[in-house]
């Protein structure tokens, strides 16, 4: 009952977590010097994109609690792939936050006081580096290939209700492609997450207190 609590507390801190990092991420124009250092060098980019990170660590722990509680039946399987996919997912994309929050910011800080510092160039090859981007881009779809995992290992079993691994997927499946839509879309994209999340978490703290029957084996004739 404490475990399963437990990864129902994780995935609702991931839900806050998500829904912060865009909401207050700072958003200027960041295709021009002045947009890029205005956003890099301020208070909240840091915390904000660390918010991030900590929601990528918290759903495959919550995932995993999930898997465990369905363990033995064909639900529990998948959910073990939803975690092992996700927990994937995440190692591949911290690294590339890492950089986003405290490179970038160091890069912008250090430019405020030398206008020498080209930020948009040093930015974009901390962003577009080949390595970085495919990793952070695998990594990505990684996330949303364990969320759809979770999704339907939850409509096919009777634990939680169907729905609520839907709104989950569907913010994971989105990740990759809100980065190219302007900050209000963002910013209600970290809204949709949370509330998936939120809906997943509430959904598992309930089934805490709920008796589940184990899968029985068959008696084998020959022994």
């Amino acid at each position: 009952m404490n475990r399963i609590r437990a990864g129902a507390a994780a995935l609702a801190a991931a839900a806050v977590m998500f829904v912060l990092y865009p909401a207050l991420r700072p958003w200027h124009d960041e295709s021009t010097a002045a947009g890029a250092l205005a956003a890099m060098s301020a208070s909240t980019w840091v915390p904000s994109h660390t918010f991030a990170m900590i929601g990528f660590i918290l759903v495959p722990l919550g995932l995993l609690v999930l898997a465990r509680t369905v363990a033995g039946t064909g639900s529990g399987r998948t959910l073990v792939a939803a975690f092992v996919t996700s927990t994937v997912g995440a190692g591949l994309v911290l690294p590339y936050y890492g950089a986003e929050a405290f490179g970038l910011h160091a890069i912008a800080r250090q430019a405020t006081t030398n206008p020498q510092i080209d930020l948009l160039a040093l930015a974009d090859q901390v962003r577009y580096d080949p390595i970085a981007i495919s990793t952070f881009g695998i990594g990505l779809l990684a996330l949303a290939v364990g969320a759809t995992l979770a999704a339907v290992a939850i409509w096919r079993d009777n634990l939680l209700p169907r729905l609520s691994g839907v709104p989950f997927a569907l913010g994971f499946l989105l990740f990759l492609p809100q980065f190219f839509t302007p900050a209000a879309v963002r910013i209600s994209h970290g809204v949709l997450l949370g509330a998936g999340l939120l809906w997943l978490a509430t959904a598992l703290w309930r089934t805490a207190g709920a008796a589940r029957p184990r899968p029985t084996r068959r008696a084998d004739p020959g022994r």
